[in-house]
């Protein structure tokens, strides 16, 4: 009997995951509760998903960044990864090269562990040059493939088509210009929690 209900008690442990990223992931001038993983476990929570996402979102954090601290955020319980770096990166308008390089090694080590991961991608806008667009671009959709990650081409995809408009851009994102605001955030959440469904099954079962 022991034996049985210690085998319900692991079978139920909820699948972690740990969310890599920067002032996005973090939830960067949200109120508490309104940031991107908070309203991500809401999502998945209600949609009845035994997941718990770890925010291990740093503001300011470059791919560098991330890659410095992968070891640490890497706790034994952690069953899968969603990556979220790059932001910062295209602010200092860093060579695509060295953030491929980081993001190579953030994908490497989670394959050597077993863990499946989900990474999220950016657009760079024209006015760094066709060049600089194509590289920083195109890492996502080559180190996805190369490690086998799933895909999310670009987190802010449910806003590009709204924030256009200038009254849409004011709800959707907040008065800088770069980070989403709650109703914004909102709206990636249905875009992407899908994905991490998926992600928390390939980690359940082991792939």
């Amino acid at each position: 009997m022991a034996l049985i209900l210690s085998a319900t008690a692991a079978t139920a442990e909820p699948v972690t995951i740990l969310a890599l990223g920067d002032s996005l992931t973090a939830g960067y001038g949200l109120p508490e509760g309104q940031g991107f993983v908070p309203q991500l476990q809401a999502w998945l929570t209600a949609r009845g998903t035994d997941a718990a996402i770890v925010n291990a979102g740093v503001s300011g954090d470059t791919t560098a960044g991330g890659r410095a601290r992968l070891d640490w955020s890497l706790t034994p319980e952690v069953d899968a990864m969603l990556v979220n770096l790059g932001g910062n990166d295209l602010l200092r308008g860093i060579d695509p090269k060295a953030s491929r390089e980081n993001l190579e090694a953030i994908l490497s080590e989670a394959r050597v562990r077993g863990l499946p991961v989900l990474l999220v991608g950016l657009e760079a806008p024209g006015n760094y040059g066709p060049d600089f667009k194509q590289a920083f671009d195109g890492m996502y959709r080559d180190l996805a493939q190369t490690h086998d990650a799933d895909l999310v081409t670009s987190f802010f995809a449910p806003l590009t088509a709204q924030i256009d408009d200038p009254s849409a851009r004011a709800r959707l994102m907040q008065p800088d210009g770069i980070h989403p605001s709650a109703e914004g955030v909102a709206l990636i959440v249905q875009e992407i929690g899908p994905r991490v469904e998926a992600l928390a099954e390939r980690a359940r079962q082991g792939s």
